[in-house]
């Protein structure tokens, strides 16, 4: 069988990906992600060059798939950000990856930095406002859509009841708070 350099290195993004979102950065280590890649170390050194790298590449391969999955909408806010709720849901590691990336990396990375300033000038120009408000509106908007996953169970569910069903309601307040935070911020006042 011949060996397929590409089918390697999507077997060490994914298995990165595990590893990564479970342990961190700092916690992660080589010679599991190249075991779960049926790979050897070698291989990661090869095609990332260091660990750190591999980190990145893994961080922005995961960012673009969820891009692909949830496109922007700045029109649609509260859409987008409904979206996003139940992607991030769906496979909560990329909610883990992306909190260690901001303890571990606090600075935003070149990429990050302009999704961001992208999404935010959208924002502004599809509500005749500025990007300084179209990000306030962005950065309120990510922050609700991801306090289910950074809150505890016992708090993010009081009454203890289905954790499915207070799931949709989570998410419908979500969906009612991004559109108050979107008329409010992205609204010039006159």
């Amino acid at each position: 069988m011949a060996y397929d350099s590409a089918a390697t290195r999507a077997r060490l993004l994914d298995a990165a990906f595990d590893e990564f979102a479970e342990r961190g950065l700092a916690g992660a280590r080589v010679d599991r992600i190249a075991a779960a890649a049926f790979a050897n170390k070698q291989a990661i050194y090869a095609y990332f060059g260091s660990k750190d790298a591999l980190f990145d590449a893994v961080l922005d391969a995961r960012l673009q798939v969820l891009a692909d999955l949830v496109p922007f909408t700045p029109h649609d806010l509260p859409g987008y950000i409904g979206a996003l709720f139940d992607q991030l849901m769906a496979d909560g590691r990329l909610v883990r990856l992306t909190q260690w990336k901001a303890l571990e990396r606090p600075d935003a990375a070149p990429a990050e930095l302009e999704a961001h300033l992208s999404k935010a000038g959208a924002l502004a120009a599809v509500h005749g406002t500025t990007v300084e408000r179209g990000m306030d509106a962005l950065m309120a908007a990510l922050g609700a859509g991801l306090a289910w996953s950074t809150t505890a169970p016992g708090i993010r569910n009081p009454d203890a009841g289905a954790e499915k069903a207070r799931l949709q309601r989570h998410r419908a307040a979500i969906v009612t708070s991004v559109a108050a935070i979107a008329d409010a911020l992205l609204t010039e006042p006159s």
